[in-house]
């Protein structure tokens, strides 16, 4: 009968070594440094430890190495449409690169935020702080400790990725200009959110440019009962579209307007932001594209590249999005 490999925890660096026909090094850096050896050989080493059983130890890793094999994705509100896409798409790629993501939700907070980047620091090779509250000071005193890569948050000095909504935004506008309305709303997000800021100045440059009144009113938090909670002011303005700052504010706009008798898009036009739940809604929602997978993908490319040559490269990186017309958006009502 063939025997059993014993398991990972009885078969050493060595047995690994004497099976695959290789030096103890070249079977630590297949694991820890395999840019520095032939992939043939990575290949080799990889499957020999497989069949033994072999599983790396990563403690052991860090302590001759300085390597922990993990990176750390901080992110400010988990349970948002708009986040997963982009985590896995992280996730993706650092499994490529051997590596673990450990995942933080921030719960739109700079302290908690804060914390998390302390937390982890100590067990992480480098961070993507999505979306960050954090300020930039704090965010230079991390990067000074390890490698950070920012999604939308545009800090000089700091490698990023920005999802620039603001020709998506502007293609909202002039879509609605069309549509015959003249009095917009902007559904605002939290005021220290990048992606808010640049949405504001994009809509309301839109709207100038255009002839148009825009009223700005203020949600806080993205959630679906802030949505549904600003319906009120969006009627007090006498707007007869609003721009929502995501999809989640959206669809419970969508919901309030509804408790109103207010039809969309009949009696009202309504647009999200993200693209991540807009075909599910009913109407479908017209949305700015959100783009959030392929903002992870590089960002995840930009924290990889920094941690196999050592350097960091202020690189800005940006993702462009645009308009996609479904059902909530029609004609100016009267």
């Amino acid at each position: 009968m063939p025997t059993r490999p014993r398991p990972s925890s009885g078969v050493t660096i060595g047995d690994v070594a004497v099976a695959a026909d290789v030096s103890r090094a070249t079977v630590s850096r297949a694991f820890s440094r395999p840019e520095l050896l032939r992939p043939e050989t990575v290949d080799h080493v990889k499957a020999v430890a497989e069949r033994l059983g072999y599983t790396a130890n990563r403690a052991a890793q860090a302590l001759s190495t300085g390597r922990f094999g993990n990176i750390a994705m901080v992110v400010p509100d988990v349970a948002n449409p708009f986040f997963p896409p982009m985590v896995r798409t992280v996730q993706s790629r650092a499994e490529q690169a051997d590596l673990a993501v450990f995942l933080g939700d921030a719960d739109e907070s700079a302290e908690r935020e804060a914390k998390l980047a302390a937390r982890f620091s100590p067990q992480v090779d480098g961070f993507i702080l999505a979306s960050p509250r954090l300020s930039a000071e704090r965010i230079w005193e991390l990067a000074d400790k390890r490698p950070v890569v920012l999604v939308n948050r545009d800090v000089e000095g700091i490698p990023r990725v920005l999802i620039d909504s603001s020709g998506g935004m502007t293609e909202g506008v002039v879509h609605l200009k069309r549509l015959g309305h003249r009095r917009i709303a902007y559904l605002a997000g939290p005021r220290d959110s990048w992606s808010d800021q640049q949405r504001r100045a994009a809509i309301t440059r839109a709207a100038d440019a255009a002839g148009m009144e825009v009223e700005v009113v203020e949600v806080g938090r993205p959630s679906y009962t802030a949505g549904r909670s600003a319906v009120s002011a969006l009627v007090a303005a006498g707007a007869t579209a609003a721009v929502a700052f995501d999809d989640v504010v959206s669809q419970g706009v969508l919901a309030g307007l509804e408790l109103r008798d207010i039809a969309v898009p009949r009696d009202f036009s309504l647009m999200g932001c993200d693209d991540t739940l807009a075909a599910l809604t009913t109407p479908a929602m017209t949305s700015v594209s959100a783009a959030s997978a392929a903002a992870g993908t590089a960002a995840a490319d930009l924290l990889v590249r920094m941690l196999e040559t050592g350097r960091a490269e202020p690189e800005r990186l940006t993702v462009a999005t645009h308009l996609v017309v479904r059902a909530t958006t029609g004609p100016a009502a009267g």
